[in-house]
């Protein structure tokens, strides 16, 4: 098990760094960005670290501005509105692009035993591209799926330049020593199930696709999409909390894993609930192997880490126990 979002802003420790550095200087110094990476593998003893970066640091070298605004998310100073803005876009060298991160990835596994895993990631790409056109975070993606519908053409360049460039992302984070890659598309659960399937499965799979490690394919409000996105690629599938575990695993197929799913807010509760819902949620997987137990998404700010620390202990202790 692990969380996502597990690195950041939930720890004290990383709250003191951010008083001295941003997001983006974190990433830029791979000592930094590898001990901001393994501060909650310290405390809760989780079974990965996440590789801590944001989804839109490997956009900066395609030539876009991207300021990351608290309480707001990614902010684009130039949105991409036409064929001459993506045109403008170049598809980076990771090597050449993102050495520190690469660099992050080597003293992170270096650190970590053997049976702990290094996660890296990238965005999805229809996530990524509605950052870029819409120009800050949105949830009704009216001006991405304008684009979609009138100007396709436009929409497959862009997306044929953010494949390309994740892909090789992914790739060289997987040469430096990650053991998985995550592809975290958010908010592709804002699309039907045959627009994803003309719009972005392709390059979804190529992203997937561009590794030999294990991947893991993850979105949010995706209850409608899971046998697409399964059928897109990753070994594992996300599930969010929207959706029971087991109802979720038998739409992705029993030969797939399954990520997921307890619903962050609960971290927020009580423990008695928090307890509760974990076992049912472990009672679902049936102890059948695949299952990595984590949240339906990112940890929220607000968490008492000491809470990921007896999450982390309870279900390691619960799925022993079953085993045994």
């Amino acid at each position: 098990m692990w969380f996502m979002r597990q690195a950041g802003r939930s720890l004290p420790e990383y709250r003191e760094l951010r008083k001295r550095y941003g997001l983006f200087d974190i990433v830029a110094e791979p000592e930094l960005c590898a001990e901001v990476t393994l501060q909650p593998v310290r405390r809760h003893d989780v079974d990965a670290a996440v590789m801590f970066t944001d989804i839109m640091f490997p956009v900066l070298a395609m030539g876009v501005q991207v300021d990351l605004v608290e309480n707001v998310g990614p902010v684009i100073a130039e949105p991409v509105r036409c064929m001459a803005d993506v045109e403008r876009l170049v598809v980076p060298e990771p090597e050449e692009s993102v050495p520190t991160i690469l660099e992050a990835v080597r003293l992170v596994r270096a650190a970590l035993r053997d049976d702990q895993a290094v996660i890296g990631f990238c965005g999805g790409p229809f996530t990524v591209a509605g950052y870029l056109i819409e120009g800050k975070p949105s949830r009704e993606f009216a001006t991405v799926k304008q684009m979609m519908y009138r100007e396709p053409v436009t929409w497959h360049a862009l997306m044929e330049k953010l494949a390309e460039t994740f892909a090789g992302y992914v790739a060289a984070k997987a040469r430096a020593g990650a053991d998985v890659i995550q592809v975290f598309d958010s908010w592709v659960g804002a699309l039907s199930p045959s627009d994803y399937e003309e719009f972005v499965a392709r390059y979804s799979a190529r992203i997937l696709a561009a590794v030999d490690v294990p991947t893991i394919h993850f979105g949010t409000g995706t209850a409608t999409l899971l046998s697409s996105m399964a059928e897109a690629g990753g070994d594992v599938i996300g599930l969010d909390w929207r959706i029971p575990l087991d109802r979720g695993w038998s739409e992705v197929g029993e030969e797939r894993g399954v990520q997921g799913n307890l619903d962050p807010a609960l971290l927020l509760g009580p423990w008695e609930r928090i307890e509760s819902e974990t076992r049912a949620i472990l009672a679902r997987a049936g102890g059948r192997p695949g299952h990595v137990f984590n949240l339906g998404h990112g940890v929220p700010p607000e968490t008492d880490p000491a809470v990921l620390r007896r999450l982390t202990e309870f279900v390691h202790e619960a799925t022993v126990e079953a085993r045994v």
